[in-house]
């Protein structure tokens, strides 16, 4: 099996009296994560969030109710609990009057899940995330030197584990998870009433990634109001199949400091919206690849070490641009990222001049595995 990082960080926060809440995408392999965390356990008992009887059960949470039904139970895994009634209540009664049993939770919409959590169970648990595997995730698995072989692959078909472990069968998991899994729990919403504009909104953004993204002019293009393009976005966002970088402005009155730019947590993901899985020798999108890999990557990489940094991208009303600059107690460090090795590169000297301490690096195919993965 491919081994996942966020194991060791669960293995870690067990037996802490904490609920252990697992979020990530549908297909990313929660579900398979905790049955390897789980597989020496005894006493363990699996609830499914998308089960009516499990549903049920969370209607009208009682202690007296949840102490006859897990009589017995050390482990308790509840798997998508945003489908669940009164989770928040029924989890913190699980959680404090119920003390010898280890809560685990997953689900794939932090727009349902977390939100009805945090007040419930504020103090009560620790949070991880899981995504697509990662470049480092595959480097363990087999060899650094086979990984790096495997880029432009991986840049066009991504790192769903679904792809990874089928690629003969690339295409078509793809295309079911972007017309079948990746927004079902937005459709379950109430006020989601259109997935044809959620779909039509994906595909304005994913020809977009790497350039400024206007909302204004997303509305205009798929005909929905501003307001809802940026709900729609927050809970895109929300189920992890895209994230948003903002502008990073300090110094300057000619930086941008409103702006932002859209990535997927997935190449494969975006590439199915647009319906292009052509090599990256015949792309023009190549260096929008490249960046959407790298900047997704990198987030993998500080989720697993639990490093926490604040992240953007830099321009001027000029028009000089760093692709991507992160903060970590006060440090800068920014990045520009070349598909091309051979290709000019070099940081702005108006950034450079500005923030003259800030560590400066160019990431081509040459040197990005300092970017993506711990070589200690």
């Amino acid at each position: 099996m491919i081994q996942r990082d966020v194991l060791k960080l669960l293995e870690n926060d067990l037996g802490k009296r904490k609920a252990l809440i697992l979020l990530g995408a549908r297909q990313v392999g929660k579900t398979t994560l905790l049955q390897t965390l789980s597989k020496n356990w005894q006493n363990v008992l699996w609830l499914i969030g998308d089960e009516l009887e499990t549903q049920k059960m969370f209607e009208n949470p009682t202690i007296t109710r949840f102490k006859a039904e897990f009589s017995g139970v050390k482990f308790l895994i509840i798997d998508e609990a945003q489908r669940l009634p009164n989770v928040g209540l029924g989890l913190k009664l699980i959680t404090d009057h119920l003390p010898h049993i280890q809560l685990l939770v997953t689900g794939s919409s932090a727009f349902e899940l977390s939100n009805r959590l945090n007040e419930s169970l504020m103090g009560r648990t620790f949070e991880h995330r899981l995504y697509p595997v990662s470049f480092s995730e595959m480097a363990d698995y087999h060899t650094l030197r086979e990984e790096k072989r495997l880029l432009p692959y991986r840049l066009v078909y991504g790192y769903y584990p679904d792809v990874v472990t089928h690629p003969e069968d690339a295409k078509k998991i793809l295309q079911n998870l972007t017309q079948n899994f990746l927004y079902k729990d937005m459709l379950l919403l109430e006020g989601v009433k259109k997935p044809d504009k959620i779909i039509k909104l994906l595909q304005a953004l994913a020809f977009q990634v790497g350039s400024q993204v206007s909302y204004n002019e997303l509305g205009r293009t798929i005909g929905m109001n501003t307001t809802t393009v940026e709900k729609y976005i927050t809970m895109l966002e929300q189920s992890f199949v895209l994230f948003r970088l903002s502008s990073f402005s300090r110094n300057l009155r000619t930086e941008l400091s409103k702006s932002r730019k859209i990535y997927f947590y997935d190449n494969g993901i975006r590439n199915a919206l647009i319906g292009n899985f052509n090599s990256v020798e015949t792309r023009a999108d190549t260096g929008a690849l490249w960046e959407n890999f790298l900047i997704s990557e990198r987030l993998k990489l500080l989720n697993s070490n639990e490093q926490w940094t604040q992240r953007f991208f830099w321009r001027t009303t000029e028009q000089q641009e760093i692709d991507y600059v992160e903060e970590e107690n006060g440090i800068l460090s920014a990045f520009e990222f070349k598909w091309s090795a051979t290709a000019k590169a070099k940081i702005s000297k108006t950034f450079t001049n500005t923030y003259p301490n800030a560590f400066k690096s160019v990431i081509s195919p040459e040197n990005f595995e300092t970017f993506v993965i711990n070589l200690e």
